[in-house]
């Protein structure tokens, strides 16, 4: 019964550094990389369709996406649809390739979006304390009902705190990894 929990412990917490992992990927760094585009929507004959859906989207250079449309008819729409994520960016067509400058971050938006990163790091941290807490409700239950001693609380606390960690310590790395990224010129 234990080992259950622990399982199920495991699984959700590694769900959400996963969930703080392609969270990261959508913060734009001062480098070019394709997930920076692959949240944004386009209207593809009616109906809104990933990006990567509609178009190939490719690394130029370090600071050059190119995202390159299946249809001809479609550039418009991806142009538009890139240029109204909010994203503050200026897609420029040439024929049927897009072209996508990213502007260099200036000191204020790095530390801006270190902020957002922090902010990330910590609702993953929370998510994963939330599912510690219940895991260790759900074993409290079963010492209760005498279906557990006391001694398998003890161990099986520990054992919880002890993935707990390893998976905080795994949120840890990833944010020092953003903010070093981030900072880069």
């Amino acid at each position: 019964m234990i080992e259950e929990f622990k399982k199920d412990a495991e699984v959700r917490m590694s769900k959400s550094v996963e969930s703080l992992k392609s969270e990261l990927t959508k913060l734009r760094t001062g480098r070019a990389h394709t997930s920076l585009l692959e949240h944004i929507t386009v209207d593809y004959y009616g109906s809104e369709v990933p990006i990567n859906q509609v178009a190939n989207l490719s690394v130029a250079d370090a600071r050059t996406l190119t995202v390159t449309p299946w249809e001809k008819p479609m550039v418009s729409v991806v142009e538009k649809a890139i240029m109204n994520s909010g994203m503050g960016l200026n897609p420029a067509s040439a024929g049927e390739v897009i072209r996508v400058p990213l502007p260099p971050l200036t000191e204020e938006r790095r530390k801006d979006m270190t902020r957002v990163v922090r902010q990330e790091g910590e609702g993953a941290r929370v998510a994963i304390r939330n599912i510690r807490r219940d895991v260790l409700g759900d074993i409290k239950t079963l010492l209760k009902e005498k279906e557990i001693t006391e001694d398998d609380e003890r161990r099986a606390q520990d054992d919880i705190q002890k993935i707990t960690d390893k998976y905080i310590a795994q949120v840890d790395k990833l944010l020092e990894d953003k903010e070093k990224d981030l900072m880069e010129f």
